[in-house]
């Protein structure tokens, strides 16, 4: 049984691992010429706001769903971020047992906390666990416009393809108004 020290330490481990993930770039912006996308650190904090925002549209926990969308790339520190196409040829190991080796010297109830959080993400089977998912799909098209708006031409299957996979009424309205105005639209709120 590992004591105090190892688990504060196993826990402090898992932390340096996570910031492994502000240097590990999205692959599958490769395909469009992107050779700069963004990080999965990048991709996974704008999950998070988006899952909140989306949560609180859908009338459930903005927390739970933050929370999901914050660990829901984690695993990517050790297998990387697999391509679409890429998983067609490569079977990696279930996020679940990736994020029990991730944490597996952590303090028991990180250990225990991290699990469940991504146990629930993955199940898929609970209202904030789906709008989990659409806050990373709906995260995927705003990334995508947004290089659109920079001269990509190349992201439309992107595009496409994470407005097919949006479940939730609001992810669909906040997806159709994103396709619809400028990335920088905002700006026009304050300098009008």
């Amino acid at each position: 049984m590992p004591d105090e020290t190892s688990n504060t330490q196993g826990t402090a481990g898992f932390i340096f691992e996570m910031g492994v993930l502000k240097n590990a770039k999205r692959t599958g912006w490769w395909f469009t010429g992107n050779n700069n996308p963004e990080s999965i650190a990048e991709h996974s904090f704008r999950v998070g706001i988006i899952g909140a925002v989306l949560a609180m549209m859908e009338g459930v926990d903005p927390a739970k769903v933050a929370l999901m969308c914050l660990f829901h790339d984690t695993q990517e520190t050790r297998i990387g971020d697999i391509p679409h196409i890429g998983r067609r040829y490569i079977e990696a190991a279930a996020n679940e047992k990736v994020t029990a080796d991730q944490i597996s010297a952590a303090h028991p109830a990180v250990r225990a906390g991290v699990q469940e959080v991504v146990r629930a993400y993955e199940a898929n089977d609970t209202p904030e666990a789906i709008v989990a998912k659409d806050a990373d799909k709906l995260e995927c098209l705003v990334q995508a416009v947004e290089y659109r708006s920079q001269g990509n031409t190349l992201v439309q299957d992107w595009i496409d393809s994470s407005l097919n996979g949006l479940k939730t009424e609001s992810a669909r309205a906040l997806a159709e108004a994103a396709l619809t105005m400028s990335p920088l639209e905002w700006r026009k709120t304050f300098l009008s």
